[in-house]
């Protein structure tokens, strides 16, 4: 088929490496401008920008779409039977939606309409899911409300976090898509609408998110917040006022250690060298290697000869 590709990040690649691979000619590929990053705020290009310019493929990179004549001209003359979008980071308007024959192609790594929005994969693990997966549907002018065309699951392991999955199902995706298209051509699959009942959402995600409640949550959950919002927002909370991030923490069984007979949860416990601290529902975290503001990352025992903490003292209470 001929074509038009949509995506930015690198979660994007596979999908156009796997479209070229099966033969399907790409005239263009749409991506976001190059954008300043790191503290030298340098313009940086796209993973997918790089990656078609490495295929010899035509890049355009506009900063609107949607009233963009220039760039609706340029499509319309293309003709694409189908255009593939995959994590493009803007929505379609309708005159794109409209174009091609086969429609608007989206995959979409979540089992919709489970977890519809810009973060599926960090949502899923945050919220504790132990499924999840890919979807392609064709896109509609509703979020992530269109019919699917093709699923797959993926069980998600007690300690993989959002980045680890990502790339596993930005791999799996791929074939995904290359099938989706052999079947909307042969007529084989068939689009069928969400129950869109079962939605649920997936929001952008915020600094907050980061933010440890230890009165709210349960360890459980904080855990699955930690491998939810890897590499950002990560996990934080505050201590004596100022920002303390942590980096690796794990469950801890308050029988293995002489955990106080009652909780206050945010309130840290130090043995042998190890640091603890209570959470919700009578359950405790450890934490093995935190950051404080303007500090090293350091492993616990680290941190604890470097900082005289005392027994009892209270995490988040303060710069809330």
């Amino acid at each position: 088929m001929k074509l038009v590709f949509c995506g930015t990040p690198h979660f994007a690649v596979p999908t156009l490496d796997a479209l070229l691979a099966a033969g399907h000619e790409i005239p263009l590929v749409v991506t976001q401008p190059d954008r300043p990053v790191g503290r030298t705020k340098e313009l940086a290009a796209p993973p997918v920008k790089v990656a078609a310019l490495a295929a010899g493929i035509e890049v355009t990179q506009p900063e609107k779409i949607r009233n963009n004549q220039e760039f609706r001209t340029r499509l319309e003359e293309i003709a694409p039977d189908a255009i593939v979008v995959v994590a493009y980071g803007r929505l379609i308007p309708p005159w794109m939606l409209a174009l091609p024959r086969l429609g608007c192609i989206n995959l979409h790594a979540s089992l919709l309409p489970r977890y519809r929005g810009a973060a599926p994969i960090q949502w899923a693990v945050a919220m504790g899911e132990v499924f999840t997966g890919n979807t392609t549907m064709l896109l509609e002018e509703g979020l992530d409300t269109g019919p699917i065309l093709l699923q797959q699951a993926l069980a998600i392991g007690t300690e993989q976090t959002a980045a680890d999955l990502l790339d596993v199902l930005a791999e799996g995706g791929a074939p995904l898509v290359v099938k989706t298209l052999a079947g909307l051509e042969d007529g084989s699959i068939e689009p069928t609408p969400q129950n869109h009942s079962g939605a649920t959402l997936a929001p952008i995600l915020s600094r907050e998110d980061g933010r440890m409640d230890f009165a709210a949550r349960t360890a459980i959950e904080l855990k699955n917040r930690w491998r939810g919002f890897q590499p950002w927002p990560g996990a934080f909370t505050t201590l004596d006022g100022k920002k303390l991030i942590v980096h690796r923490l794990g469950i801890a069984d308050p029988l293995s250690f002489a955990a106080p007979a009652t909780t206050d949860p945010g309130r840290i416990h130090l043995e042998n060298h190890r640091l603890f601290v209570a959470c919700a529902g009578n359950t405790w975290l450890e934490l093995f290697e935190v950051q404080l503001e303007g500090k090293k990352r350091l492993a616990a025992a680290e941190f604890l000869r470097g900082n005289a903490l005392a027994d009892g003292t209270r995490l988040g209470t303060a710069a809330q």
